[in-house]
């Protein structure tokens, strides 16, 4: 019975994964928070569902945050660099209704699921938006990494 419980015991000990994922390489993990008040006018916007607005202060991510409204008081919120290369003078994406869009490359990404939307079938390796923690309360969201 003692060999039987040691088997079982080793047995999940070596099942488990390490394996978290493929991280980004290209872009960093900042730890921040911010609470955005949607009674404020350059945010005002998040209060209807589909509007998406970029979060530009200092600290917050790399390039900035976008956050948009998914609708029965959720909110998502995304980084705004461009995810498939290191950051520079033209990785900070821009937001076109529910699409951003890279000045690098054209890369375009949907603001809904973070995914790229046109990328090569060249074989290589591409990387969805890097996501934020994004949770309303009220008038108040609250992004935090």
């Amino acid at each position: 019975m003692k060999y039987i419980f040691s088997f079982f015991i080793l047995s999940i000990l070596f099942s488990c994964s390490s394996d978290r994922g493929i991280r980004n390489p290209y872009l960093q993990d900042i730890g921040f928070r911010i609470d955005i008040n949607l009674n404020l006018p350059q945010y005002s916007d998040l209060t209807n569902v589909g509007n998406a607005v970029p979060v530009n202060i200092n600290g917050v991510g790399t390039k900035g945050v976008f956050v948009i409204n998914t609708g029965f008081d959720q909110y998502r919120a995304f980084e705004a660099s461009c995810p498939n290369h290191a950051p520079n003078e033209c990785s900070k994406m821009v937001i076109d209704g529910q699409v951003a869009t890279c000045s690098c490359e054209e890369y375009t990404y949907n603001l809904f699921t973070g995914q790229l939307s046109n990328s090569p079938n060249d074989g290589g390796r591409y990387y969805n938006m890097l996501e934020y923690r994004a949770t309303g309360s009220g008038n108040i969201v609250v992004i935090s990494n």
